[in-house]
């Protein structure tokens, strides 16, 4: 079977889409590439105008320094410690109330699918205090649970994604296991979850980056500098009239590589649990 030929103007329309795209995907690696190189300079080099990309010389101790500078590895065991348990707490929470909605029939289910959408609208700076205040009452105020908790228990938009995946699952997955006798619990963890893989993936690597970039909370509730995370501790970094841009810099490159980490890892499963998420009727 022969090949359908192209026409011009197909060519020419894909080959401008590609140019378009690479030309984004450099502008967006620009800043990345600027804050790497800044981060071997010194600080002169930093203000040097024009400026150069390339340090002369490299000062790899930058990174050394940045170590001794502050608890990094502290830091960093508590931004992870955060991070994986608001990904767990919200893997499983979405996933169960994304089913809820989903297939389960209950009265006011549409309404208060509406209302759970609508949290959506209200920005965290609104409702920072009062959680706050909840935090310091029960006892959790300078505690990574006074994070985990707020974060992990709820998603409005993880739900969302899962629920429309759920719904483009055939019924009849679960039509024959009701009946053979399984019950809902049953359904949903042997058949539902697995099938979930690719939007949990998905969903998994969003929460885990918000999590990690998370600077508000953790500058609210956190007092004691052994518990702070890596976004507080770089903002340690900037002085009151002056700033180490290297050592900044340096801070911020040692910061993104978990981040880079989870995607290389997790990207094939992100691009499929985003396209498929899409199927829900």
């Amino acid at each position: 079977m022969s090949r359908r030929r192209t026409s011009p103007a197909e060519r020419t329309r894909s080959v401008s889409l590609h140019v378009l795209l690479t030309a984004g995907a450099l502008l967006m690696v620009v800043p990345f590439v600027w804050m790497i190189l800044s981060s071997l300079k010194d600080q002169p080099q930093v203000f040097v105008f024009p400026p150069k990309w390339l340090p002369d010389p490299a000062r790899w101790g930058n990174y050394a320094e940045v170590w001794r500078a502050a608890p990094f590895l502290r830091a960093y065991g508590n931004s992870v410690f955060i991070a994986v348990m608001i990904v767990a707490l919200q893997l499983v929470t979405c996933a169960m109330a994304a089913y809820a909605f989903a297939r389960l029939r209950f009265r006011g289910k549409n309404l208060l699918f509406l209302l759970f959408l609508a949290t959506m609208m209200v920005p965290g700076q609104l409702t920072i205090i009062p959680v706050f205040l909840l935090m310091a009452n029960i006892g959790l105020y300078d505690t990574h649970w006074a994070i985990i908790l707020p974060e992990g228990l709820f998603s409005a938009f993880g739900v969302f994604m899962l629920r429309q995946f759920v719904r483009g699952i055939p019924l009849e997955l679960e039509d024959a296991a009701l009946i053979d006798g399984a019950s809902r619990w049953r359904i949903f963890w042997s058949i539902i979850m697995p099938l979930l893989r690719a939007p949990l993936a998905a969903l998994g690597t969003f929460t885990f980056v918000s999590s990690w970039n998370n600077f508000l909370a953790p500058l609210v509730f956190l007092r004691s500098p052994e518990n702070y995370t890596v976004p507080v501790l770089i903002a340690q970094f900037k002085g009151e009239y002056s700033t180490n841009l290297p050592l900044l810099m340096a801070a911020a490159s040692i910061a993104i590589v978990p981040v880079l980490v989870v995607f290389v890892i997790a990207q094939r499963q992100i691009i499929r649990g985003v396209t498929l998420t899409g199927a829900g009727k």
